[in-house]
This record gives structure tokens, sequence and C-alpha cells, in this order.
């Protein structure tokens, strides 16, 4: 298997390392179809109950490694099924992945490099996180999804803001912006965002993944349609036994790894 992506598993907890440092984690096609297919067999291994995708100490990741962009063939149609069959598998493949996915950024996460960082469910940012959307100063428009996830994350106004100057935002900026969950110390990066993933892996497994669709698929329909979805959900998941494993732990005052499947 490729290095440009590390993959292990511990305590429940998948994560993914960006590996190609001397390019700050820039993505060739081959590293970009390696980080989906990761994901997929993370989202397949039924000891994994989250996943976190990580750049190491130094970035997260500058985005598409220049050199494989010039490499496509320069036709409108080329650079389109580039996009569409190839960059964006990481995110079509994040969107049907009920676990929950962290991205734990250190350094820069820059314009493909930051679309990934939005596409997870959750973002920690060390205090050397830097990001910025970058594509307009390249003369661009966000190829990796930018314009439909930040708008979510922090509002049209302040997403078109960052959008259309290719600002650099601080990790504290980014947290005051609802950009981030948290800003930690660079070296209290991995722990806290292992931490984290510990603690929702320690808890029912299919009430997490079934929060996770609800609050995605929430998003896009009106209240009653929303209610009768996690109507439903309800009465499916309080037949299992995940339920009564957790009533059983709540009753007996346990606290651990949850044990129900």
């Amino acid at each position: 298997m490729s290095h440009e992506i590390r993959y292990s598993v511990n305590n429940a907890v998948a994560t993914l390392t960006l590996n190609r440092p001397a390019r700050r984690n820039a993505f060739t096609l081959s590293m970009v179809n390696l980080w989906a297919d990761l994901l997929m067999q993370a989202d397949a291994d039924p000891d994994v109950r989250v996943i976190v995708i990580t750049g190491g100490d130094e970035a997260f990741c500058a985005g598409i490694d220049l050199d494989a962009l010039a490499a496509v063939d320069p036709s409108a149609l080329a650079r389109r099924e580039f996009l569409t069959k190839d960059i964006h598998r990481v995110a079509l493949t994040l969107d049907r992945i009920d676990k929950p996915v962290i991205a734990a950024v250190a350094g820069a996460a820059v314009g493909a490099g930051m679309d990934m960082a939005l596409m997870c469910d959750m973002r920690i940012a060390a205090e050397s996180a830097r990001f910025s959307a970058a594509y307009v100063r390249l003369g661009v428009v966000p190829g990796d999804g930018g314009c439909y996830y930040l708008p979510r994350l922090i509002g049209p106004a302040k997403a078109l803001e960052l959008l259309l100057t290719g600002d650099t935002v601080t990790g504290a900026e980014a947290k005051d912006i609802g950009f981030v969950n948290a800003v930690v110390p660079d070296g209290e990066l991995l722990d806290h965002t292992q931490a984290l993933a510990e603690k929702i892996a320690r808890q029912s497994p299919l009430a997490v993944s079934l929060i996770k669709r609800t609050v995605y698929q929430s998003a896009d329909i009106d209240l009653r349609t929303a209610l009768d979805l996690v109507a439903s959900h309800m009465g499916v998941i309080m037949t299992t036994s995940d339920h009564q494993e957790a009533l059983a732990a709540m009753r007996e005052n346990r606290t651990g790894d949850f044990q129900g499947r």
C-alpha cells in the first residue's frame, strides 16, 4: 500500500494521517483515491466507531498537488471529469458514512485542503492552524465543495467574505466564527482529538450513526418531515439491543465502553 496516507486503529478510532510532509500533504490522484478507499475501509470495519483525519504536526493539506493538476488533459470535459470522477470521491464517500469524522488540523489547510477539513463532521484546530479558500487568488472557483460546506457552517455572508477574498483565518479566528469546534496547543492536538473520538466511540454506535444522519437529513427538510423522520428512527432504535444495553448501564450506574450492538 502507498505510504502517502498512514492508517491505524486504536480504541475504536481509525486515524488517516496524510503523509506527504515535503509537499505540505498536497494530494496526488493516487493519494485522493487511497483516501476514499481507506474511508470505505474504516466505514466497513465493525471495530471502528469514529474516524479521524489529520496531516500530522506541520500541515493539514495544501490542496491538490499542482504537478498532478498540470498532467490533466486541458480540455474542459477532461478537467470536469477529473473533479467529478476522482477528486470528489472523498466528499461523496464521506457523505454516505454514518460514523463521525473529525479533522485534526495543524498548519495549513488551503484550497481543496480547507475543503477536505470542511467536509468532516467536526474540526479540532491546533494554534498553528491556518485556513484559506485561496481559489479566488488563482482565478478559479472552489472545486471540492467549499461553496456548499462553508455557508452551512458559518452563514453565507461570512462564507462569501472568505471565499471572495481568499483571506487566511487563524485557528482562534476559525473558532470565533464557528468554523472549528476547539483550538488547542499544537502538542496537544492529536491527544485532544483522540480523547474526543474515544468519548464518542463509547456511546451506542447505532444511536451515534442515527443522530449524525438525522442532523444532516434535517438540514434540508421542513420541521414536520424532520419530526416524522426522527419518530421512525426512534421507533426502530428502541427495539435494539443497543438501547437495552444503554438502559441497563444507566440503571446500574456503569461507565466504560458501550458493549451493545
